[in-house]
């Protein structure tokens, strides 16, 4: 995750293979409940922030500062009715659009294995992304900033843009947890 950006733009052809990619993620029953909003005009991108900073009069901290240097960034949206109204279809067999039968939230799960696709395709070209959330209190304001509509919901946003100078997340100092300590095989 890339957290500071020079200010070269990203190339339209780049943009368009992370897009393809992304629409290429697997998806429940091929329902593709998803949306990307694309934020690569400068003043869309301060509107962004804007719209998605707690206080946005404020000093920006070190993250956010850095974060800002980006000159685009993707939304990806999940539609939950997608699925619902996918699922009630002849060929699923389910006559209504009763929510509890999902184990998981797929709409976001599928969004969300869409947006690593984008990540891995900026890494792939060369770029650096970082995926982050959008603060629940912001996302009206967000919403009404682009005319989102009520039944997609950000799953959170990635930056997009080629790396430059940048500082690693004091996150990193917890260390990765190892292989052994994540996996159990045949039994718990």
């Amino acid at each position: 995750m890339v957290r500071n950006y020079a200010p070269d733009p990203v190339d339209p052809a780049v943009v368009g293979r992370m897009l393809e990619h992304a629409v290429r993620s697997p998806s429940a029953g091929f329902s593709q409940g998803w949306a990307f909003l694309v934020l690569d005009d400068p003043r869309d991108v301060a509107r962004f922030w804007r719209a998605t900073t707690p206080d946005p009069d404020a000093e920006p901290d070190p993250w956010l500062q850095g974060m800002q240097t980006a000159p685009m960034l993707i939304v990806p949206l999940s539609c939950k009715a997608a699925y619902l109204g996918r699922y009630a279809e002849p060929d699923k067999g389910w006559t209504d659009r009763d929510e509890s039968r999902w184990p998981v939230p797929y709409w976001h799960m599928d969004t969300a294995m869409a947006s690593l696709l984008i990540l891995q395709t900026a890494v792939d070209e060369g770029l650096g992304a970082c995926f982050f959330g959008i603060p629940p209190e912001r996302t009206d304001t967000f919403r009404e900033e682009f005319g989102v509509p009520a039944d997609f919901t950000p799953i959170g946003a990635i930056t997009v843009g080629h790396r430059a100078p940048d500082r690693p997340s004091p996150s990193l100092k917890r260390g990765r947890r190892p292989v052994d300590e994540v996996v159990h095989r045949g039994h718990w």
